[in-house]
This record gives structure tokens, sequence and C-alpha cells, in this order.
């Protein structure tokens, strides 16, 4: 019994924090977990420049709400769910991800929150668990499923490890230089033929 796990931005759908970048033109919001592995410190660096700025939820939400998944994904997911169990796990938000998770076919999602205040102000954010895309592929396991996990970066890295089989997808050059022995897709088609292969 197999069950298919994946990121999703940079796999299904596009970079949200870039995008919200080029949209308000601050480049240092193009800071993601490919540049920075700690997740922690990612996220409060953002969020000191979301209030800097002054920016709110309803910002980003305007952004999103332009955004359409990545070219294939959607034919992809409507494949996989065809053929097996798909779980998403993402260190985004569920609040960022309701719009896109829509027309995605609405995928199950294990994500984290965000606390909004009063003002609409992003306050904080709530980790779902820490570390949870490992602790996830390690209960599939458990529950006796034959794993697979894939990635574009390093927070995918722990999830990626502990499965019974596994890929990068689209990752930086110097993930895949630090790390040979992971098979690489670029397109969606590629990451079928490997989930294909172990099927």
């Amino acid at each position: 019994m197999n069950i298919v796990c994946l990121d999703l931005e940079g796999v299904l759908i596009p970079e949200i924090w870039i995008a919200f970048a080029e949209k308000t033109g601050i480049e240092a919001l193009k800071r993601t977990t490919r540049d920075e592995p700690d997740y922690d410190v990612l996220m409060r660096y953002r969020l000191d420049i979301l209030d800097k700025e002054g920016f709110k939820l309803a910002d980003i939400e305007e952004v999103i709400g332009t955004l359409d998944p990545l070219p294939g994904a959607v034919e992809f997911v409507q494949w996989v769910t065809s053929q097996t169990r798909l779980v998403i796990l993402s260190d985004t938000f569920r609040q960022f991800a309701g719009p896109l998770m829509a027309k995605l076919g609405h995928p199950t999602l294990f994500c984290h929150d965000l606390i909004i205040d009063e003002t609409g102000r992003i306050a904080d954010y709530q980790l779902r668990l820490k570390d949870h895309k490992r602790k996830a592929v390690e209960a599939f396991k458990t529950l006796n499923f034959e794993t697979f996990a894939a990635g574009d970066s390093y927070n995918d890295l722990s999830m990626i490890d502990v499965a019974n089989n596994r890929a990068l997808y689209c990752p930086p050059e110097r993930l895949t230089t630090e790390r040979p022995e992971l098979p690489v897709a670029r397109t969606h088609a590629e990451l079928r033929q490997i989930i294909e292969s172990i099927l």
C-alpha cells in the first residue's frame, strides 16, 4: 500500500513569498528555505519585514489570488490521486494555501497556521508540529504504507531521508551537489515516471 508525500511550493504551486516579493519590489522577501534552512529564522525575518513595511494578511492574499498552480501540476495531482494516496506536507500556512488548493482539486494538506491580530496583521505563526514533514512520513510507515517523498528544498530533506522512496523536484544546484545520491525530476512527467516505477 503506497502513499505519496509531496512538498507544495516549488513543486505544485509557485513560491508565494517570491510572488509577493515581486509584486511589492521587496527583494529581501525572495529568501526561501532554499537559502535559509532554519525555518524559524526565515519566518522571523519575513515577519519583521512585513511589520516594518506595514503589510497585512490581506496584502498577501491579494497576490495569492492572482496565482495559478505550476504548469502540469493539476494533471499531475489528478494522476497521482487516481493511482494511490496523496498527502501534501508543506511549511506554508492554511490562510495562504486555501485558494491554490482549490485550484488543485483539494488534495489533503498538512501545514501550519498564521496568528492574525484584530487589525489583520500577521502577529506570529503556529507550527502544526516541529519537523512535521518527517514525523508524518514516519507515522505513515508505522501504518504499513510504502512511502514516497519529494520536494525541492532543504526543509524537505528530513521527510525525503526517512521515506522508502524519494526524489528531489527542481532543486537548487547547490542541493543536488550536496546530495548527489538523490534522484532528481525536472518536470512533472519525470516525477510521474519515478512514482510509476515504485507503484
